[in-house]
C-alpha cells in the first residue's frame, strides 16, 4: 500500500523525537559518569563540611533562660492620679478665671514593668519610667518574684533621670537568686542576645535576637548620658526595665524603649534599646552609695553637629573644641566670663574634641573642684578657671524631680499647693497689672501646710520670702531652699469683692 505524504512527515517527526531522546540519556550517562570520576579525584587540603545540630542553639538559649529567669521580676505600679480638668471657681472670682477652674476627679492608675534583681539582698534595677504614674513617683510599688507566687512591697531607693533607672529594695527575709551584670563593651553587633521580662503582663516571657547596633546616641527622646544596644528581639510594653541577656548569661543591658511606627504603633517594630550595663552599673553604684547620681557641670549648652562643623569651627579660630551655644545665667561658666560662642578645646589635661569628651570629663570631676579651662574667643586662645558644680542645680529647670522629693508635684507634696504660671497679659485679663503675673494657686490639698496658713485657690502669689517668683522654675529654686523646720512667707495677691487686696501669709515647714 502506498504511504502518504502526510504520514510520511508523522512518522519522520517520531523518529526525531526519539533519537533526540535517546541522545539526551546517553548525554546524561556520560556526563554522571564524569561526575562520578571527578569523586575518585582526592582533594587532601579540603575539611568535610558537617551540618551542625538543630538543637545546639535551641539549647544555648534555653540554658540562658533558665538561668537568668528566676532573677526576672515583675513590678506592679499603683497610684492615685489627678486628671486634667479644672478645679471649681471661688466665689466672687473674675469671670476670666473660669479657663483654670472646674470640676476635678481623682482616679486609681495601674502599671505593669519589670526589674532585675542584681543583688541577693533584694536590690532590683529597673527604668525610671517604671515606677512613675501620673508623672510622679507611684503611690505603691509591688514586685513578684519569678513564678508570681511571691509578692512584696519594694521600697525605693533612688532614680536617676537622665539614664531612666532607678534602684528598689524588696525584704524577701532570705536570699535571692541575682543576675550577673556583664561587661557591655564586650559585646558585638551580630551577637545573639535574649530579652526577658513580662510584657503584657505575661511574666517570665522570652525572645531572642541580635545586637544590631552598639552605642545608639541622639534619637528623639534620648538623653544626654544614655548609651544604648540596639536590638532586634522582641520588646513591648512591661519588658521596660528587665535584662538583655548574652549567650553566656550576663545582663548586658536594661530594657527601656522601642521604636513604635505605622499600624504597630504602641507595639513592637523590630527595633528595641536597652541601655548599656556599664552605665546602668555606675548609676546603680552611685545610688545605693549616695541615694541618687551625681554629676558634674559647668551650665553651658552645645549641638554635637555644630562642634563637628569645620566651617563653623574656622571661623571662631579653632581647629577643634565644643561650641557653646548657650551659658546657664548664674551657672559656673557664666561666673567664669564664658559666653556665647567661646570654643572650649581644653578641660584640664585633657583636650576637647567632641561633646561626649567635654561631658564626661566634667561630670566625672568632683563637685566644688576647680579646673583650668581653655577656650578660644575671637580666634585667641585664652585661658580661666571654671568651679564644677552639682548638675542638677546648675539646670534646675530641666530637671523635674530629685530623689526624695518629687518636684513635679513638689507643691502638692511638701506645701499642698498647685501652681500655674500667669502672663503679664493674662495678668491684665484678671485685673492685675502686667507687673503683678506671678503664680496662681489652681489648688490647695485640705489639712496641708497651703492650708493651715489660708493659702485659698484663686490666690496670685508674688513673692517667696521676699523674693519675686514669676516662674514654676524660680519657685522651685527657692523652695529648695528651704528644709524642714524653715520658715516660709508669701506675699500674695487675692480677691475681695472686685478688688485685689495684698497680704502676707506665712508659717514654719513640720520637721
Amino acid at each position: 500500500m502506498p504511504i502518504r505524504w502526510g504520514e510520511t512527515k508523522k512518522w519522520e517527526f517520531r523518529l526525531a523525537v526519539g533519537g533526540t531522546l535517546a541522545v539526551g540519556i546517553l548525554l546524561g550517562t556520560l556526563i554522571s559518569n564524569g561526575v562520578i570520576a571527578e569523586r575518585g579525584n582526592r582533594a587532601p587540603s579540603a575539611e568535610p563540611l558537617t551540618v551542625p545540630s538543630p538543637v545546639e542553639l535551641s539549647s544555648a538559649f534555653a540554658e540562658v533562660a533558665r538561668k537568668v529567669e528566676p532573677a526576672v521580676v515583675n513590678i506592679r505600679t499603683e497610684a492615685v492620679v489627678r486628671n486634667e480638668g479644672r478645679r471649681r471657681l471661688p466665689p466672687g472670682s473674675p469671670d476670666s478665671f473660669r479657663e483654670f477652674f472646674g470640676p476635678q476627679e481623682r482616679f486609681q492608675e495601674n502599671s505593669l514593668g519589670s526589674g532585675v534583681i542584681v543583688d541577693e539582698d533584694g536590690y532590683i534595677l529597673t527604668n525610671n519610667h517604671v515606677i512613675r504614674l501620673g508623672g510622679r513617683v507611684a503611690d505603691e510599688i509591688e514586685v513578684s518574684l519569678a513564678g508570681g507566687d511571691e509578692t512584696y512591697p519594694a521600697e525605693l531607693v533612688g532614680f536617676d533621670e537622665e539614664t531612666d533607672l532607678a534602684v528598689l529594695k524588696i525584704d524577701a527575709g532570705r536570699k535571692l537568686t541575682a543576675a550577673k551584670l556583664g561587661n557591655s563593651d564586650a559585646a558585638q553587633v551580630g551577637d545573639w542576645v535574649l530579652a526577658i521580662g513580662s510584657p503584657f503582663g505575661l511574666d517570665a516571657t522570652v525572645t531572642a535576637g541580635i545586637i544590631s547596633y552598639k552605642g545608639r546616641t541622639g534619637m528623639a527622646g534620648m538623653r544626654q548620658f544614655q548609651r544604648f544596644l540596639q536590638t532586634d528581639a522582641a520588646i513591648n510594653h512591661g519588658n521596660s526595665g528587665g535584662p538583655l541577656v548574652n549567650l553566656a548569661g550576663e545582663v548586658i543591658g536594661i530594657n527601656t524603649a522601642i521604636i513604635t511606627q505605622g499600624p504597630l504603633r504602641g507595639g513592637y517594630a523590630g527595633i528595641g534599646f536597652a541601655l548599656a550595663s556599664n552605665i546602668a552599673v555606675e548609676v546603680y553604684n552611685e545610688i545605693i552609695e549616695h541615694g541618687r547620681m551625681v554629676r558634674g557641670s559647668i551650665g553651658v549648652s552645645f549641638r554635637g553637629p555644630t562642634s563637628q562643623n569645620e566651617a563653623i569651627l574656622r571661623s571662631l579660630g579653632a581647629e577643634h573644641g565644643v561650641v557653646i551655644e548657650s551659658v546657664q545665667p548664674g551657672g559656673p561658666a557664666e561666673k567664669a566670663g564664658l559666653r556665647r560662642g567661646d570654643v572650649i578645646i581644653q578641660v584640664g589635661d585633657a583636650p576637647i574634641y567632641t561633646g561626649d569628651d567635654l561631658v564626661n570629663k566634667v561630670a566625672s570631676t568632683p563637685i566644688g573642684q576647680e579646673v583650668s579651662l581653655g577656650y578660644i574667643r575671637n580666634k585667641q586662645e585664652q585661658q580661666t578657671k571654671v568651679r564644677i558644680e552639682e548638675r542638677t542645680k546648675v539646670f534646675a529647670d530641666r530637671f523635674e524631680s530629685t530623689p526624695g522629693v518629687d518636684r513635679e508635684e513638689e507643691a502638692s507634696a511638701r506645701l499642698g499647693i498647685t501652681l500655674e504660671e500667669m502672663s503679664p497679659a493674662l495678668a491684665q485679663r484678671f485685673g492685675l497689672s502686667p507687673n503683678e503675673a506671678g503664680l496662681l494657686v489652681t489648688d490647695v490639698e485640705p489639712g496641708s501646710f497651703g492650708s493651715k496658713i489660708g493659702l485659698q485657690r484663686a490666690d496670685v502669689i508674688l513673692e517667696f520670702n521676699q523674693q519675686p517668683v514669676r516662674s514654676l522654675r524660680a519657685f522651685r529654686a527657692l523652695q529648695q531652699q528651704v528644709g524642714p523646720g524653715g520658715d516660709v512667707v508669701f506675699w500674695l495677691k487675692r480677691r475681695a469683692g472686685g478688688d485685689w487686696v495684698g497680704l502676707y501669709l506665712g508659717g514654719t515647714l513640720p520637721q
